[in-house]
């Protein structure tokens, strides 16, 4: 594809979100079942199907423009994969091991933070304000699903932290204030 046009490079941004999405649905199964905390598993298991809804609104904006979003492999999705399955693959202390797949999921989210922002940036200027907020939709979630997988790591490696207070929380609902997690109002100076 050549790119002569912010639509274009649009496309091809919500063409490499579509793959990525796909790619992740693929991966998050073996994250969801080498996941030894029932928090993180929880957790993989919850933003497996947000991601399936995600894939989905990547499906209808383009469909709104006439075009395919298949056909595209994101390339950085399956390096960030294939670094991923190194850490479902380790033997080891089960904590550690869940730590490394968190990390290993919270690269994945600022990739598709970084792709969803440019996405809905694009979206703005182009005037389609209907898939600037669906985009900006996702980029509140993949944002959450980042500050869950914080304090679900923050829960396993310090339990002696008040991480637990806040992952015991909805999963809809992550609060971080300040420089520390905390159930209280931040205090104001």
């Amino acid at each position: 594809m050549s790119l002569e046009s912010l639509h274009d490079l649009y496309l091809e941004q919500i063409r490499d979100l579509y793959s990525a999405e796909q790619q992740i649905i693929d991966a998050l199964p073996k994250m969801i079942e080498a996941a030894t905390d029932q928090k993180l598993s929880a957790g993989f298991s919850k933003h497996l199907e947000q991601t399936r809804v995600q894939a989905g609104r990547l499906e209808r904006i383009g469909q709104r423009m006439e075009e395919r979003v298949t056909g595209k492999k994101c390339k950085g999705m399956a390096g960030l994969l294939k670094e991923g399955e190194e850490a479902v693959d380790e033997d080891g202390n089960p904590e550690i091991i869940d730590a490394g797949l968190i990390a290993a999921a919270q690269r994945v989210e600022h990739y598709e933070i970084a792709g969803y922002g440019c996405a809905r940036t694009y979206a703005e200027a182009l005037g389609l304000d209907d898939d600037a907020a669906v985009l900006q939709q996702t980029l509140d979630e993949e944002a959450e699903t980042d500050e869950l997988l914080t304090n679900i790591s923050m829960s396993i490696l310090n339990p002696d932290s008040r991480a637990d207070i806040v992952v015991e929380r909805e999963v809809d609902q992550p609060t971080r204030r300040g420089r520390g997690w905390s159930d209280e109002p931040e205090a104001r100076a």
